[in-house]
């Protein structure tokens, strides 16, 4: 493969992963009005707090998730996720 296609590849991977990332927040529950209920998101936040004695701790990955379904993804997350999707793209790239 070439190098012009590991690019592409890599640039794909990270851009389809900042595109698609509010999306799958939503899906698994993590909405702009908050945790949906009986979603996958109300599990994770149900686990966090049986296991903080009935409080969510901020800073954790519920936390986080659920700032970024309300707001959006902030310039720091959006390069970790094209980082991490560009990463992805390039494996995909190597392997084919």
């Amino acid at each position: 493969m070439g190098l012009l296609t590991a690019a592409l590849a890599v640039a794909a991977g990270a851009t389809g992963s900042v595109v698609l990332a509010p999306v799958l927040l939503g899906v698994a529950g993590f909405t702009s009005v908050g945790i949906a209920a009986g979603s996958y998101a109300a599990g994770m936040m149900s686990t966090a707090a049986i296991a903080n004695g009935g409080g969510v701790a901020a800073g954790s990955a519920v936390a986080l998730l659920q700032s970024a379904g309300m707001a959006g993804l902030s310039g720091a997350a959006s390069a970790a996720v094209a980082g991490a999707g560009g990463t992805v793209g390039a494996i995909i790239a190597a392997v084919v």
